[in-house]
């Protein structure tokens, strides 16, 4: 069995991949150019992390990329997107060592790492700001499966689509719901699906969702709370068949935040002191 690879091992071919991308990428575009210049075996790529939302080699490419921010090699210029800097262009494979060794030595010693921009302890940025999305993810699969299609169904409405019906069972095999969504004068025939996982979703429950779709449906939706395999996903755009949009337990996550579906996003109120308006009086 292959050796896992570890977050620093990611970090140079995460700066490749964001060389190849033109300086720039998301999360996943990242992980995707990563799987494809490193030629990562399925069970490396497949393999789900202990919090069942993402894979373990997401998890550990998180980690890279807050090390590269630390040493000042990448910046986050966006919600989930990262560009590479001046500094992490001309980096090579040859330094990610002794960068390691830095940021490390700085935290022990309470220093600041050699190129590094703050003093403050190195924490996957993914993880410390997303540690609700675990709570979340557990309260959901712990719902009954008819209450998880409501919720599901409720997500869909929310996001426009309508006539939303759920039409599956507890332990039903095909399709859990039906949906219609109308942009302007176009109208699309949905149907969805949606599985309490934790671990990885194959090809074949897509296939064997897209086989029980009827002749009038021009799209498929299939939720989850875990993640799915790079096959699930080849096989949802597969050519010459029914396109399936999959949602995973992240995406999900970030569907009823934006919703405000059982979360509630806190603002914190920052004050700030100025010294001329005492001076003036």
């Amino acid at each position: 069995m292959p050796t896992f690879p570890t977050h620093q091992d990611l970090m140079y071919p995460a700066l490749l991949a964001l060389k190849s991308k033109g300086g720039s990428a998301s999360n996943d575009e990242m992980l995707e150019e990563v799987i494809r210049q490193q030629k990562y075996a399925d069970d490396i790529v497949n393999m789900p992390h202990d919090d069942g939302r993402r894979t373990k080699l997401d998890y550990r490419l998180a980690w890279a990329r807050t090390y590269l921010k630390h040493v000042g090699a990448v910046e986050r210029s966006g919600r989930a997107v990262w560009a590479i800097t001046p500094f992490g262009r001309d980096l090579q494979n040859a330094q990610i060592d002794d960068l390691v060794k830095q940021v490390k030595q700085a935290q022990n010693h309470d220093k600041k790492p050699k190129r590094g921009r703050k003093n403050e302890p190195i924490e996957d940025e993914t993880v410390s700001e997303e540690k609700w999305k675990d709570e979340l993810l557990k309260i959901v699969r712990s719902m009954d499966p008819s209450a998880f299609e409501r919720l599901c169904q409720r997500v869909l409405r929310e996001y426009g689509f309508i006539k939303v019906e759920v039409t599956g069972r507890a332990g039903d095999k095909g399709i859990d719901g039906v949906g219609v969504l109308r942009i302007k004068l176009l109208s699309f025939h949905v149907a969805f699906q949606c599985k309490r996982y934790k671990d990885s979703v194959g090809s074949p429950e897509v296939r064997n969702f897209r086989g029980s779709m009827s002749a009038k449906t021009d799209k498929g939706i299939f939720i989850t709370t875990g993640t799915y395999t790079k096959d699930a996903q080849e096989e949802a755009i597969r050519d010459g068949a029914v396109a399936i949009d999959l949602i995973d337990g992240d995406e999900l996550c970030d569907l009823l935040e934006e919703l405000q579906l059982g979360v509630e996003t806190e603002m914190v109120k920052q004050c700030s002191v100025k010294p001329g308006f005492f001076a003036s009086i």
